[in-house]
C-alpha cells in the first residue's frame, strides 16, 4: 500500500473497528432530525464543523450515500495529480461531517486546523443537507458539484454495501431495507480517461481504501434496481417521486420517466 494512502486507510479501519458488535438500532444517531452512522459522525464534530473555512478553489461534491461521489474523488484526484504533479494526498477522510472534530479546531497538539494545512485546491465531499453546509462554502464561493443518481438503484447499491461491509451489522432482507429506505431511514485527458472506467478505479479499490474497497465499488452499471425491486416497491417509489418531486425543477433535470422507470 502506497505509504500517502496509510493515514486515510487507517481512518477506515478504525471506522470498521467501532462498528464491530454494535446492532442496526446502535449504528445511528440523529442529529437535527437526520441519521447518521456513529463509526464517523459524532454531534461534536458537526458543531466543530462550522470552523471550516472553505476556499474558493475547493470543490464540494454534494451527494446522497451511494450515488458515485467516491468514483468522483478518484477522477479528481488524479485529474489534479496530472496538473500538479507530486501534489501529496490528504490524509484526512474527504467527507466533511466525518472524523474527529480537532481537524477543526485549534488546540496545544495542532496549533493549526488540520483541515487549513491541506493544500489547495482541496475535494471536500459531504452527504449533508443544504441547510447544514457551513456557511463559508457560500460566503467564499467554493466550487460546488451536486451528483444525481437514479434513485432505485442508488437504494440497491446502498443495501449491498450496508450488507458487505465488515462488521457494520446487516439488515436481514431487502424488504426490511427498503421499507427504511423510503422513511427516510438509510442512509453514503485521455490517460485520466482510461484510469476513470469503473473497473480501473475498483481494481485500486483495495489499494485506496482499505478493507471497504471492494465494497465501495461493487457493479458500476444502470439497472441493477430490476434485481431486487419487487413491482409494489417499484410503484411505490414512483408514487414518491411523484409527491414530492414532479411538476419542480428538479424533477425534470432527473428525468425520471427516461432512466428510472421500467
Amino acid at each position: 500500500m502506497a505509504e500517502e494512502n496509510k493515514a486515510f486507510v487507517d481512518e477506515i479501519n478504525k471506522a470498521l473497528a467501532k462498528s464491530e458488535g454494535i446492532t442496526l438500532k446502535e449504528l445511528l444517531f440523529s442529529y437535527r432530525g437526520t441519521p447518521y452512522p456513529v463509526t464517523v459522525c459524532s454531534t461534536e464534530t458537526f458543531q466543530a464543523l462550522e470552523n471550516l473555512e472553505a476556499r474558493r478553489d475547493d470543490m464540494v461534491l454534494v451527494s446522497y450515500p451511494k450515488c458515485g461521489v467516491n468514483w468522483l474523488i478518484q477522477i479528481l484526484n488524479d485529474l489534479i495529480f496530472t496538473t500538479i504533479q507530486g501534489k501529496p494526498v490528504s490524509t484526512e477522510l474527504p467527507f466533511i461531517e466525518c472524523g474527529d472534530p480537532d481537524k477543526y479546531q485549534v488546540s496545544k497538539k495542532n496549533l493549526l486546523q488540520r483541515m487549513k494545512q491541506i493544500l489547495s485546491p482541496r475535494i471536500l465531499a459531504t452527504h449533508l443537507n443544504y441547510d447544514f453546509l457551513p456557511k463559508s462554502i457560500f460566503k467564499n464561493k467554493a466550487k460546488i458539484l451536486v451528483l444525481f443518481r437514479n434513485r432505485k438503484d442508488t437504494a440497491v447499491s446502498f443495501f449491498h454495501f450496508h450488507n458487505n461491509v465488515p462488521n457494520i451489522p446487516s439488515y436481514s432482507s431487502w424488504d426490511e431495507f427498503f421499507s427504511e429506505f423510503m422513511n427516510g431511514k438509510a442512509e453514503q485527458i485521455q490517460s485520466v480517461a482510461d484510469r476513470a472506467t469503473f473497473q480501473a478505479v475498483k481494481n485500486k479499490a483495495q489499494e485506496t481504501y482499505g478493507a471497504v474497497g471492494t465494497v465501495l465499488f461493487r457493479k458500476g452499471i444502470v439497472g441493477d434496481w430490476k434485481n431486487l425491486f419487487t413491482e409494489a416497491q417499484n410503484q411505490e417509489m414512483d408514487a414518491k417521486f411523484k409527491a414530492c418531486l414532479e411538476g419542480t425543477k428538479l424533477g425534470a433535470k432527473l428525468k425520471y420517466d427516461v432512466y428510472c422507470k421500467t
